[in-house]
C-alpha cells in the first residue's frame, strides 16, 4: 500500500510543480491580480497554446492519477483478497 500512496503522491507533486509554473508564467498578470487563476491572454503563439493545453492536462493527470493510486487499486486489491 505504501507503493501506491508514493506514485500517487509523486504523480500529485510533480505534475503540481508543473501545472504552477505553467500558471505562473501565462495566467499570472501580476502580484495584485488573481495569482494562477487568472484568465488566458488571447493571442498566444504556438509554444503559448501548446504551454496552456499542457496545463490542461497536467490537472486531469493530477486529479485521476491521485483517485487511480489512493482509491481504485487499494480498492480493487481489497476486494481481490476478499474473493479469494
Amino acid at each position: 500500500m505504501a507503493d501506491e500512496f508514493i506514485k500517487g503522491l509523486a504523480i500529485a507533486t510533480g505534475g503540481g510543480l508543473i501545472w504552477m509554473v505553467l500558471s505562473g508564467w501565462y495566467t499570472t498578470p501580476g502580484f495584485e491580480d488573481a495569482q494562477l487563476w487568472g484568465p488566458i491572454p488571447e493571442g498566444l503563439d504556438a509554444y503559448g497554446q501548446a504551454a496552456i493545453m499542457l496545463r490542461e492536462v497536467l490537472a486531469w493527470f493530477m486529479i485521476l492519477g491521485i483517485l487511480a493510486f489512493w482509491v481504485v487499486i487499494p480498492a480493487l486489491e481489497q476486494l481481490r483478497e476478499a474473493s479469494s
